[in-house]
């Protein structure tokens, strides 16, 4: 029991998603500071408030406190997506041109049954001898 435990443990793709789940944590922490000490802050500077929770209270339902969570959400994304994505595919591509590799594209896999049927089309157009 204990070494099929360590088999499971030692393989490549546990490992790899326990360090991405460990840097997942800790960059969120960076980019939830980045949204609520930067981004927020002039936003509030903008609209007059930090946040909309006081915004559509209709007794206990606060449409307001949705629209703080949903903007803190599109504030993350647009966070990520600038400052890791953007910059990384930038890089990523400035390497391929410098190391001459062209992008692949990947085919779609073609249909057994298509692939079968278009064999008999063109062996039933053929010429007989």
């Amino acid at each position: 029991m204990l070494s099929g435990f360590k088999a499971f443990i030692m393989k490549g793709n546990v490992v790899d998603l326990a360090v991405a789940v460990v840097m997942g944590a800790a960059f969120g922490a960076v980019v939830t500071s980045f949204v609520s000490n930067i981004l927020m802050p002039i936003i509030s500077l903008l609209v007059g408030q930090p946040n909309f929770d006081n915004f559509l209270v209709f007794g206990p339902v606060k449409i307001g406190v949705f629209l703080t969570v949903l903007v803190n959400f599109i504030l993350v994304a647009a966070a990520i997506y600038f400052v890791v994505v953007m910059p990384m595919n930038h890089m990523i591509e400035r390497r391929n041109r410098r190391l001459a590799i062209k992008e692949q594209t990947e085919e779609e896999p073609i249909d057994p049954q298509i692939a079968l049927l278009t064999e008999i089309r063109d062996a039933l157009k053929a010429p007989r001898p």
